[in-house]
Parts: C-alpha cells; structure tokens; sequence
C-alpha cells in the first residue's frame, strides 16, 4: 500500500463541480474542514465537458484549496478533463501539487471521447508521460482514469495505478475488480439520496441523471451489466435508478456503500445530492457515525 493509499480509509467525498462553483471559497474551507474533521479521507471533484454551457473553476486549482484548507485530506480530480488542457500543463500542475502536498493528491484523467476515445487517452498519457522527464521528476502522484469498460480497464492497468468509474452500480465495482486484479487502485462514486419517498427521489434522481434516449459510455457500461432497452428507452427505469443511486435512510446508504467495498473498491466516494456545499456535508455528517471510526 502506497503512502497516498493508505491516507484514504474507506470513505471519501466527491462534490459536484457546479456547487463548487457556486460555493465562495471562504465557506468551501469552512466546509473541507468539516469534512476532515468527521473522518472521511478525501474530498474529489469533477470537471464540466469542454462543451459545457458553463464552466466550472479550474479543477487543480480547487485541489489546491482542498489542500491548503485541511491537514490530512486526500484531493482528487474525479475528473480532469484531458480537452480542457495540454498534458505538459496538466502534469506540471499535479507535480507542483504533489510537490507541495506529498501524498496527498491523485489525478484523475478522462473526457475523452470521438470516434477513437481510448487512443486519445493514450496519447495524452504518452505525452504526460514524456512531460515528467522533463518537469518535475521526482513529484510523484497516482493516475487513475475513467474507465468503465474491459478496453479500458486494460488501458488503466497497464498505464495508470486505478480507475475511478462514475456513476455505476456494485454490479460494475466487482466486474472492474475482476479486470483489474487485485493491485490497481479502484475508486468507485456513489450517488446518494437521504430520502425514504419513494416517488420523490426516483423523480430526483431521474431529473438529474436519467434523461435516456442517447446511447454513450454510460448507457454502454450498463448494457454490458444486463441492463437492456427496457431499462433504458424513454428514461431510466426504475431498476436501473435503484442501482446507480444509493436512496432511502442513513441505513440503506450506509448499507449501499459497504456492498461497493465488498465487491472490491478500495476506496468509496460519497456524492450527496444537495442543494449547496454546506448542506452535502450536513448530509455527510449524519451518515458519519455509521460508516467511520470515532475520531
């Protein structure tokens, strides 16, 4: 187990991109330290496409204030999107990162997509890689990539140190584990909702991720787990929406998390569906006493 590794425990936080956005960076340090405090491991964050109507803060410059704001907390990039910046520029800004915070941070790769998604990943790894002979040498950060499917499990084992897949139910978590063996680092997010209204969160979970009608990485991954067009044409269905979001009470959740770690996740990242940054870790709060140590 790696130094980075072993700071992570369990359980970590990942936070919408957009809330950061819109969450002054005062409070967001108000807010990772909370989150420390509770015993959580890490804090990560997204990037929006390239193409996205809005753009959120750049994602290495919000694991800084991550970083600065906390003692011990682990800041990922879950994800850094490889069309929003050159790869000499993405590895100089990890290095200089982990340079200053060893063993505290981990980069993760993805955004890429086309007619031929994963070897344009390889190139941006290839041209990372040629970057770190030149900069920063010795600075020294796990890469894991978001990988969903066989190919790219294949890539990631052979060219990063983990996958951090979004958005999949433990069906996917054992399947990665599967791919992977028993080395590489597997991070899986896991969407939650504290609601026990069946109907209400369903209708929450679709309004945010369960549009249907486009086929894509995500749809991809979960056909290959079973899910057919029955689950998928017109909206996802229920079935579906119970697999990918964990919702109900603190019992349930918990529950959903712990069944990720049983299928092989080394490390869980909790995504609370709220409103703003301060009631997330709110939410957070609650679920503590049932996932970590006592401090």
């Amino acid at each position: 187990m790696t130094p980075t590794q072993d700071r992570l425990g369990r359980f970590g936080v990942w936070i919408a991109p957009m809330t950061l956005l819109h969450t002054p960076v005062t409070r967001q340090r108000e807010q990772f330290e909370r989150i420390e405090r509770l015993g959580y491991g890490s804090v990560w964050t997204g990037e929006p496409p390239a193409a996205a109507p809005v753009a959120g803060r750049d994602i290495l410059t919000q694991l800084a204030v991550v970083l600065a704001a906390t003692e011990r907390l682990v800041a990922g990039a879950g994800v850094a999107n490889i069309r929003m910046r050159d790869p000499r520029a993405t590895h100089s800004g990890a290095a200089t990162l982990a340079e200053a915070y060893p063993d505290r941070v981990i980069l993760g790769l993805g955004g890429h997509g086309g007619d031929r998604p994963l070897a344009e990943l390889r190139a941006y790894l290839d041209a990372m890689d040629e970057a770190a002979t030149r900069i920063l040498p010795e600075a020294r950060y796990p890469r894991v990539l978001a990988a969903l499917g066989p190919k790219a499990h294949r890539l990631a084992a052979g060219r990063a140190d983990g996958v951090h897949p979004f958005l999949q139910p433990v069906e996917h978590t054992r399947a990665a584990r599967d791919a992977l063996g028993p080395g590489p680092l597997l991070i899986p997010h896991l969407a939650l909702l504290l609601d026990t209204d069946e109907a209400r969160a369903r209708g929450r979970i679709r309004a945010l991720f369960g549009a249907g009608g486009r086929e894509n990485a995500y749809t991809a991954s979960y056909r290959r787990l079973g899910y057919g067009d029955a689950d998928l044409d017109g909206g996802y269905s229920d079935r579906l929406v119970d697999a990918i979001v964990a919702w109900g009470d603190d019992g349930a959740i918990a529950a959903r998390a712990e069944l990720h770690l049983a299928a092989g996740a080394d490390h869980v990242l909790l995504h609370p569906l709220a409103d703003d940054l301060t009631t997330a870790v709110d939410q957070l709060a609650r679920l503590a006493p049932r996932l970590l140590p006592r401090p």
